[in-house]
């Protein structure tokens, strides 16, 4: 696994902060310095955090552990997504609903719920339910799969929790952080860093920011799967 380079950071726009109104003392750390009222992250930091962020990420991954990847802001969604679905890891990118951990039992009923209604729309050969009552279903089923479709494969809780911007994402933070659930997330200077297990100081507001250090993480992940699988591999021969 490569290192981040200052200049990678740099060209994704990772060392912008909030403005000096905005920002959290607890993040003195992690600021190079104040530009024009707009607090600048320390970028040697952020590689520093981000490397150790990713090794501890690696390692959940090659024990097969499940990580589950959190973001809700617009500019964040597609791109988290995208990365979490390409290492197979469970994903909320719609909106946070309370107990989605706390609650898990809970929520997996309302995922079951929502695999039955799948099968029903499925089965052309069911005349049980009328045009009508498939049309309402399949908007309850479109509705719930934007909500839930991401953790439908998630049995158990995740052993972990990878979040875009902890500030905006407090209540997913806070229920990690009450059932001991490990927590990766980007720190923002506007954000507390001490509330999470690996913080990774960057700018959780630019695209290109949330995409080179969820990137990061992702190919950590795909590493410790990659070792995974050839460790069980040797083991069988």
């Amino acid at each position: 696994m490569q290192k981040p380079t200052y200049k990678e950071l740099l060209d994704a726009g990772c060392h912008f902060g909030h403005m000096r109104r905005k920002w959290n003392p607890k993040m003195t750390p992690y600021i190079f310095m104040e530009h024009k009222g707009i607090h600048l992250i320390d970028l040697n930091r952020t590689a520093e955090c981000l490397e150790r962020a990713a090794l501890a990420a690696k390692a959940l991954a090659k024990g097969g552990k499940k990580i589950m990847f959190v973001a809700t802001k617009k500019q964040a969604r597609e791109i988290v997504q995208a990365a979490a679905q390409s290492v197979g890891m469970p994903f909320v990118t719609d909106r946070w609903l309370g107990g989605m951990m706390t609650n898990f039992m809970t929520i997996r009923k309302s995922v079951k719920k929502m695999q039955n209604i799948e099968r029903m729309l499925a089965d052309t050969t069911l005349t049980s339910i009328t045009k009508k009552e498939r049309l309402t279903l399949g908007r309850e089923h479109a509705k719930m799969d934007k909500q839930l479709g991401g953790i439908a494969d998630l049995n158990r809780l995740p052993s972990a929790v990878f979040i875009i911007d902890i500030h905006h994402e407090h209540l997913a933070l806070a229920e990690a952080r009450k059932l001991g659930v490990k927590t990766f997330g980007m720190v923002d200077t506007n954000s507390d860093p001490t509330l999470v297990d690996f913080p990774i100081p960057a700018n959780d507001d630019a695209s290109k920011s949330i995409a080179f250090i969820t990137n990061y993480i992702v190919a950590a992940i795909k590493e410790g799967l990659e070792e995974r699988k050839a460790t069980k591999g040797d083991e069988k021969e």
